[in-house]
């Protein structure tokens, strides 16, 4: 956490907001057969014919969504595209291109916004996705950062919210609540430095939870796997506010009802160790954690057969219906009704 304070710093001002664009992209390339115009006219130019184009945006704002006193600049860059990706994937779609805004105070020269777009093309690079352009400008609070994701896919592959159907199993990918432990780790280690700026903080026992906060993987992945096994979701949902939210979301919009099994809940040996240390219930952690970026999705009970045992996803209940509401079945056979315990961005102090 310490930083070097004689680092080279150019300020923005010297270069102006076209000579800025034009040095933070000069390094993009375009992949994608779909860009047919990116960075350096008025708009971008994409092509997608016979194919549904889908659009997704978010903001993300220092001391809102992230913390810089231990988010790294690059590893920002990185997990802002991540968050976007993360919902075409959730879409059953390709994604194919992102545009970039940001705002920025006096207080960060170009090198830090170097390391930023370092983030966000080492995200495109591994993603095969183009930069085609965005925007910059002055802020008095601090960073802000807006990224749009643009992706594709055939009319009858893409899958909504609002498609899931009574005794369609509900399946996750991955494992859950490790982002929300490494926060709570770099939390921690945040108030120590605060009281000790000497301490350096030991954080060989959380490498997994802190990789899962600082630098997400979106689940590019599982379109793929579903379509090797002959699957098709009826539903899907990135897991981004929590599990219990995000079910929620899929129960509501689908006029149905759902059963989540506690004991079916994918949980990493890291997070469980983790929960006993900071004496917190690994359960409300699954459910309510949040920034997982994993994937949630109804598929047929058909399907069963072809996607039991795989090991990139867990069976954690099955969809019900509307009039039998939304809960949660404990250990022990007791069911709970599930409540919407992630983020909410409008929560009150």
């Amino acid at each position: 956490m310490l930083e070097d304070k004689n680092q080279q710093k150019t300020t923005l001002a010297e270069l102006g907001e076209f000579g800025l664009i034009k040095h933070l992209t000069q390094y993009f390339k375009i992949s994608q057969e779909s860009t047919i115009k990116g960075i350096g006219d008025d708009c971008a130019v994409v092509f997608s014919e016979g194919k549904e184009t889908l659009v997704t945006t978010d903001l993300l704002i220092e001391g809102v969504h992230f913390d810089l006193s231990y988010m790294p600049l690059k590893h920002l860059g990185y997990k802002a595209v991540m968050v976007n990706l993360s919902d075409v994937y959730a879409m059953n779609a390709t994604a194919e291109q992102i545009t970039v805004s940001i705002a920025v105070s006096n207080r960060f020269p170009l090198e830090a916004l170097e390391e930023l777009y370092a983030g966000i093309q080492l995200a495109c690079e591994t993603y095969n996705v183009d930069l085609i352009g965005g925007d910059t400008t002055s802020s008095t609070k601090g960073m802000l950062l807006s990224i749009t994701a643009i992706g594709t896919a055939k009319k009858e592959d893409v899958v909504y919210r609002n498609t899931a159907k009574p005794t369609d199993l509900i399946v996750v990918s991955g494992d859950l609540g490790a982002a929300y432990l490494g926060l709570q780790v770099l939390e921690r280690e945040k108030q120590v430095f605060q009281v000790d700026p000497q301490n350096q903080p030991d954080l060989e026992n959380y490498t997994y939870l802190i990789e899962r906060q600082l630098k997400p993987e979106a689940r590019k992945d599982v379109a793929g796997v579903l379509a090797e096994l002959n699957i098709k979701p009826t539903s899907m949902i990135d897991i981004s506010d929590g599990l219990s939210s995000e079910i929620m979301h899929i129960a509501t919009q689908s006029k149905v009802g759902c059963k989540i099994y506690e004991d079916k809940l994918p949980l990493d040996p890291q997070v469980i160790s983790a929960c006993e240390e900071f004496d917190i219930d690994s359960t409300m952690v699954a459910l309510s954690g949040g920034e997982d970026y994993e994937l949630l999705f109804t598929v047929p009970i058909a399907d069963f057969d072809n996607i039991k045992g795989n090991p990139n996803f867990s069976i954690i209940g099955h969809i019900t219906e509307e009039n039998q509401g939304m809960n949660l079945v404990t250990r022990s056979g007791q069911e709970m009704e599930l409540k919407a315990q992630g983020w909410s961005s409008f929560k009150e102090d």
